[in-house]
């Protein structure tokens, strides 16, 4: 058997499969009929005729009935079917262009049969819309699989699967896609192991803390609070109330005297000065007045002096000299213009593990922010992507709860304003399901888990039953594909990415570094002194 058939038997193309014994819904239950030749596999498609039309459903389910009282030997083999779509007929018989959704349901009796191929081109058809080629179908693989881009990146989507099933080469497979037909689009990428750089070559804008400034007065107050207080600590909620009086000064001096500051807030991204705030704290130590004692001030401003002095957070502290460069960082983030390099990468695997999730947080807030401020006749959309998406937006309690309410946001708000979002993770069922909720488009690669797979059922729409199932045993490079980015739920072998644009593995190779001793003598001096001077290859 060829590896594109759907058939497991010798079935002619327009054999008969079985007839229709039960009808509930969209779903369809078929008596499959005898003989070794008709068998068929969960995930293939078949056609059942009905009065007016011709419908299609994906097998979900076979198994074998129970023998009637009096019955032969031989138990009823079932087959169950997930409506998907029909062709209406007119008068003449001729069949219409495949429609998603049935208006029409089979009766009893009705015959089935195996798709041809010419059927399975009419379902899996190129959409009229504006479309990228990301794989095959797994039936045939001579047919084309495409993603609507606008209901892809629009209506946000998600890549799941378990490590090493592929899932940052799916990321870089369709974002390659997109951007080779959208040139002077806007994508921003989260991510946290440098895996993507290669995959973009120069038509990616790499931001890390050696090569971008990220000022603190950036950050809101609760990113503000996270960075140089923490969560922990007797007198926090002290610590909180002087820091936000020193922000709000250090803002309205930067600013300066005489001139309007009654728009500024603890939250208004508007610069200030380190060396402001730590003379505001010492002024206020100095008063004899002040209902609290020194301590709180002394910590607020010992941790000021420890993070300034730190190399590792050079990019968010920056000196003696502050400019107001806020729009320069934007446009730079954003790819405002595009000049030919249509993605930002931002590299985190050098930031401070403490502080990702303050990053995390302020970039995805501005991303947001930017688009809510925008001249609604002058949008430019945004697509941002999230690598490990479950640390950020993990389900229950979140670890840092401005992190996951500005991925929240973007999810449920971010259509309107135009900022899509993209979920990539190998353990969705640590995944906020209120987040995953709002992603309309799955790639749902191989998982072993039992409760990632539970999880992602549960997600997937009751017509995706039988691809569901066979999440377990799906290859490397093959997907189950369901929401509104295709036309209807398809598994789908994607197509294959070249060597030199797949993102670097962080899987070490233990078997070929330990087949012998290679390691000069001088390695551990040298790690140990990029160690102490924060500088990464």
């Amino acid at each position: 058997m060829s590896e594109a058939s759907s058939m497991s038997g010798p079935m002619s193309p327009n054999g008969l499969i079985g007839r229709v014994v039960a009808v509930a819904g969209s779903r369809v239950t078929v008596l499959l009929a005898a003989g070794d030749g008709h068998a068929v596999e969960v995930g293939s498609i078949a056609r059942v005729h009905t009065n007016r039309s011709t419908a299609f459903g994906l097998v979900s389910s076979l198994r074998t009935g129970e023998l009637p009282a009096g019955a032969g030997s031989a138990a009823p083999r079932l087959m169950e079917l997930e409506l998907l779509g029909e062709c209406m007929r007119d008068a003449a018989g001729n069949e219409g262009a495949f429609l998603r959704g049935v208006s029409v349901l089979p009766t009893l009796d009705a015959e089935v049969r195996p798709a041809t191929r010419a059927d399975l081109e009419r379902v899996y058809a190129k959409p009229a819309a504006s479309t990228v080629r990301v794989g095959a179908v797994h039936q045939d693989r001579t047919i084309p699989a495409f993603v609507t881009t606008d209901q892809l990146v629009g209506k946000h989507f998600a890549v799941l699967g378990t490590s090493g099933s592929g899932k940052s080469c799916t990321v870089a497979l369709l974002l390659r896609a997109i951007l080779g037909q959208n040139p002077h689009g806007h994508v921003v990428l989260l991510d946290p192991h440098n895996e993507y750089r290669a995959a973009f070559g120069d038509r990616a804008e790499v931001l890390s803390p050696q090569s971008v400034e990220l000022p603190v007065w950036l950050l809101n107050f609760e990113e503000t609070v996270e960075l140089l207080l923490g969560r922990d600590g007797t007198q926090h909620e002290v610590e909180a109330g002087i820091l936000k009086g020193a922000i709000l000064d250090a803002k309205r001096r930067f600013v300066g005297e005489g001139r309007d500051t009654s728009y500024i807030t603890v939250d208004t991204p508007v610069p200030y000065r380190m060396a402001t705030l730590v003379q505001y704290l010492e002024k206020q130590m100095g008063r004899l007045d002040k209902p609290e004692n020194s301590t709180p001030y002394l910590r607020l401003k010992d941790r000021i002096d420890t993070l300034s002095s730190d190399s590792r957070y050079n990019f968010m502290f920056q000196g003696m000299f502050v400019s107001d460069n806020m729009s320069g960082i934007l446009s730079r983030l954003l790819r405002i213009p595009v000049a030919g390099k249509p993605i930002t990468i931002v590299d985190l695997s050098g930031v401070p593990s403490e502080i990702v999730e303050v990053l995390v947080s302020m970039i995805s807030r501005m991303i947001f922010d930017f688009a809510l401020w925008s001249d609604r006749d002058r949008v430019v959309p945004v697509l941002l992507v999230c690598e490990e998406a479950h640390r950020y937006v993990p389900k229950g309690e979140a670890a840092f709860p401005s992190a996951r309410a500005a991925l929240a946001r973007i999810a449920k708000e971010g259509r309107k304003y135009g900022v899509g979002l993209g979920l990539v993770t190998q353990r969705p069922s640590e995944l906020s399901p209120d987040v995953l909720s709002q992603c309309n488009t799955l790639f749902a690669l191989r998982m072993s888990n039992l409760p990632d797979q539970e999880y992602v059922a549960r997600t997937l729409p009751d017509s995706s039953g039988g691809l569901v199932s066979t999440l377990p045993s799906l290859r490397t490079q093959e997907a189950v594909v369901v929401g509104e980015g295709v036309s209807v739920p398809v598994r789908l072998a994607l197509d294959d990415l070249p060597e030199e644009f797949r993102p670097r593995s962080s899987s070490a190779r233990f078997a070929e570094a330990w087949a012998a001793d290679r390691t000069a003598a001088d390695f551990v001096g040298e790690t140990v002194e990029r160690w102490r001077r924060q500088q990464r290859d």
